[in-house]
């Protein structure tokens, strides 16, 4: 199992989190999962400027580390999930994958 540290980051940081932001971010990454992205589990931490995520990738005994891509997996899932959901356009700036 890969852990890959993600966060989105809120377009707007004033005010307080709006209350259920963990479980409508979580929704949403669910919905927008594929099998293909091997995504086991996720948890998710509120906080003022963004949202922090660890989501759990499945390995397989045959993947080596030059063909498992768990940072690319998360990053497709981000995007994928950020452009076809209003509440994540509307809330959070387009995620972006940083050096790990």
């Amino acid at each position: 199992m890969d852990i890959v540290y993600a966060s989105l980051s809120r377009r707007s940081a004033a005010g307080l989190p709006p209350s259920g932001e963990a479980t409508e971010v979580l929704d949403v990454l669910w919905a927008h999962a594929t099998p293909g992205d091997g995504l086991e589990h996720i948890s998710c931490r509120t906080e003022a400027d963004r949202v922090d995520l660890l989501l759990y990738l499945l390995t397989h005994p045959s993947d080596t580390p030059e063909v498992r891509s768990s940072p690319r997996q998360v990053e497709n899932l981000l995007n994928r999930s950020h452009r076809a959901s209003p509440l994540l356009r509307r809330r959070y700036l387009p995620p972006r994958l940083t050096a790990m």
